[in-house]
């Protein structure tokens, strides 16, 4: 399988979960960031994280939504548990301070796409 490249002239992007880089995200955990702003797409990011044990944080700009793929957890949300096995959804709006722990895999979708500096911890 591979990666096509990314070309301005295409409305389209193709990415492999395998070959995207992995990186160590502060407030997460280990991402997998399929799809990002370096793809030239401003509108949407497609991550897949591991989460152990997350720190409080809030986005003032990015909407995000964890589909829970394996594993299970607690997520946080302004101050509220809730439970997570695979298959839940949480539409996570921008402003809500939140954080996961457990053992899960999660994709995660944020629009508009994630930037770090829309990353605030409390």
């Amino acid at each position: 399988m591979r990666n096509l490249p990314v070309k301005t002239n295409r409305k389209w992007v193709v990415h492999h979960r395998d070959r995207a880089k992995q990186v160590v995200c502060s407030a997460c955990g280990e991402s997998r960031r399929i799809l990002t702003r370096a793809d030239g797409q401003e509108t949407i990011n497609l991550h897949v994280t591991h989460i152990l044990d997350s720190k409080r944080h809030y986005h003032k700009k990015c909407n995000e939504v964890y589909y829970i793929l394996e594993g299970a957890g607690t997520m946080e949300l302004d101050g509220e548990k809730v439970e997570l096995t695979p298959g839940t959804t949480i539409y996570i709006p921008a402003g809500t301070r939140h954080r996961g722990w457990g053992d899960f895999k999660t994709i995660v979708i944020g629009t508009p796409a994630f930037e770090e500096s829309d990353e605030f911890f409390d």
